[in-house]
């Protein structure tokens, strides 16, 4: 590339150094792709986790069964209630 670019009169040094400052140029450039694709990637990821704790909580728990089932809460604590109830009537007995 230095080559191509050069001028009558340039001596092989020159142009050496013209070769070295192209590459320097090219690895600097690589550096600074890899950097700006690694930011780009930590925003997609923060982006992404983001999206998915604010989802996850939005989601709502689908209820499964019917009316069936908030009876038998509510039928064993009226069966816990008649049970002290009868306890306490015998030990009041005896």
């Amino acid at each position: 590339m230095a080559r191509a670019t050069q001028k009558p009169g340039q001596t092989k040094e020159q142009t050496k150094l013209i070769a070295q400052g192209i590459q320097k140029g090219i690895e600097q450039y690589k550096k600074q792709h890899k950097a700006k694709l690694r930011e780009q990637d930590k925003r997609a990821n923060k982006a992404a986790a983001k999206k998915s704790v604010t989802a996850a909580p939005t989601d709502t728990p689908v209820k499964s069964g019917n009316a069936n089932n908030n009876k038998l809460p509510w039928g064993l604590l009226i069966l816990s209630w008649l049970g002290f109830a009868a306890y306490f009537a015998i030990t009041a007995l005896l």
